[in-house]
């Protein structure tokens, strides 16, 4: 429909002998529907250029577009200082429903914004010098989930874990685990935490050797780590080691290049990139004065791999807060390399504090203080755990109440989503008990769906489309999470207000309105199912 009023307005400007191309112009749901299905301030950004009044411009265009009215439009006003609003009768929606069915769960709601850009996600990415806690995993289902929504948008889409194996972390990973082999306190650079202990006990190798006690106890870690990403639904392409970078020379191949481009100099013993050039605030250091190379030498290795080896269009590096000081460097670096830094995205995911009783204290591996992100899958379920984290923007901190999430109650942001799904199931299973039968689509009459609850929900799928798109342009899943709880909040008034299937006597609903509701129940189901899998979260069938 908005396609249909589009190619109105553009007529129209084109009949007043104006450019139908305003930038700024935009065609939108409005927040009051007091104001229109649709409403366009295309009279009020086009005023200004063509030296026109803008409400006028507006009466102008009203009138065109009215004179020859695409199907279901019923009035144009003007509003305001210049708004052309649309109003609509409900056929349109009934529209939306057959479009909802027909295409199903594989169809409805698909893109080709990205045109099969390669896009690469590197996500989570935690050292593997412990187990995973809420502080480095919990965005791990933000990661999982814009690859899901740019997947459905045309993108193709590779999820990516760097594995940071080797370096001062490995070495002291070593380091703690000998410290507790031989029962001696662990260093105070090293990590602290029980875990270290437990590792200890199933090592079998040299005692004396710090990077193959650390390795081998990085590996062990990274096993648990796949464990736990999978047992959030979390799959990663590729697990990328950074041993694999250095060892390969790419380190040195990479400084060679930028040693060529003239950016590269030798300063109090160090290797320097001279980022000032391009403009960075400071340079920044490659190999430091006693020869190992910083992170940034193996993040710029890592990264000319990701553009010119293996070709990646677009990247998108998703980091915890306490990254943000590596961004700046990053995209100076990436630029030195002849790279366009507009192709590489970094999102920085804000903290998340647990309430359950009492703040989780400060999370650090090392120290050995932190919440398991395993012990709160366990505790309040994957399902839980991925939609929580992806109820707010990437860029806010979070906190979450673990008291609420266990409550199986409507309280519950995750319960009233994943409820609305069950309680479609259970429509479903009635009808069987009863033995009803769906008729054909093309022989129910939709225009029986005139109730305020029931148009609510088809408006409500009608935006799925524009909102899938708003997502993967924003990187914002957050904006399906919204979406969602939309659509089971709308559910539940309309299973409330609008009984289905009637009494067990089949009393109650006329028979044509029962069909009618039935096709608009199993149209939500679809668009439900759409939303939660977008999210990685599960649509299940009982509650």
């Amino acid at each position: 429909m908005r396609d249909r009023l589009q190619e109105c307005i553009d007529k129209a400007m084109r009949d007043l002998g104006l450019d139908p191309q305003v930038p700024g112009a935009r065609l939108e749901r409005p927040a009051n529907p007091n104001y229109g299905d649709w409403s366009s301030n295309v009279s009020l950004v086009a005023a200004k250029t063509v030296g026109r009044n803008p409400r006028d411009l507006a009466g102008e265009l009203a009138a065109v577009i009215s004179a020859s009215p695409p199907p279901h439009l019923v009035n144009v006003e003007v509003a305001g200082a210049g708004f052309v609003n649309f109003h609509l009768e409900p056929g349109y929606l009934h529209e939306v429903l057959v479009d909802v069915v027909i295409q199903g769960e594989r169809d409805y709601a698909r893109s080709q914004l990205g045109k099969g850009e390669r896009v690469q996600i590197e996500f989570v990415s935690a050292n593997p010098t412990g187990p995973l806690h809420v502080g480095n995993g919990w965005w791990g289902a933000y990661g999982d989930s814009l690859a899901r929504v740019m997947a459905r948008c045309g993108y193709e889409v590779s999820r990516e874990y760097y594995v940071n194996d080797t370096g001062g972390q490995i070495r002291r990973l070593g380091m703690s685990l000998l410290a507790r082999l031989r029962g001696e306190p662990v260093p105070q650079e090293g990590y602290q935490g029980a875990y270290v202990a437990e590792l200890a006990k199933s090592y079998e190798g040299p005692d004396d050797d710090v990077m193959t006690a650390g390795r081998w106890a990085a590996e062990v870690i990274l096993e648990n780590i796949k464990r736990t990403c999978q047992s959030m639904g979390i799959h990663f392409d590729e697990w990328y080691s950074q041993a694999s970078i250095e060892e390969s020379g790419a380190v040195a191949q990479t400084i060679a290049i930028l040693a060529e481009r003239n950016l590269v100099e030798e300063e109090g013993g160090a290797t320097w990139l001279r980022s000032t050039k391009l403009g960075d605030s400071r340079d920044r250091v490659l190999i430091k004065s006693n020869g190992d190379p910083t992170y940034l030498a193996g993040d710029l290795a890592y990264h000319r791999d990701k553009f010119i080896v293996r070709g990646f269009d677009r990247v998108i590096d998703v980091f915890g807060a306490d990254h943000h000081g590596q961004v700046a460097s990053l995209l100076s670096g990436v630029r030195a390399l002849g790279i366009d830094p507009d192709r590489l995205e970094v999102k920085l995911g804000q903290m998340v504090s647990l309430v359950d009783g009492q703040a989780a204290g400060k999370m650090s591996k090392r120290a050995g203080n932190f919440v398991p992100l395993d012990d709160l899958i366990a505790d309040i379920g994957p399902d839980a755990t991925r939609l929580l984290s992806l109820m707010s923007s990437v860029d806010q901190a979070t906190t979450l109440d673990l008291d609420l999430v266990r409550q199986q109650s409507m309280d519950n942001p995750v319960y009233y989503v994943q409820y609305a799904h069950a309680r479609i199931a259970s429509i479903d299973r009635v009808a069987k008990e009863r033995g009803l039968a769906l008729a054909p689509l093309s022989q129910v009459n939709l225009s029986l769906l005139a109730h305020e609850r029931e148009l609510e929900l088809l408006r409500c799928l009608d935006e799925l489309p524009d909102v899938l798109v708003e997502a993967c342009e924003a990187r914002a899943p957050s904006k399906i999470t919204t979406w969602v709880r939309a659509l089971a909040g709308r559910f539940h008034g309309f299973y409330h207000d609008c009984p289905v299937l009637g009494s067990a006597g089949g009393e109650g609903v006329d028979p044509d309105l029962m069909q009618a509701r039935w096709w608009l129940v199993e149209a939500v189901r679809i668009g439900l199912a759409i939303g939660l899998d977008l999210l990685g979260v599960r649509a299940p069938e009982s509650m």
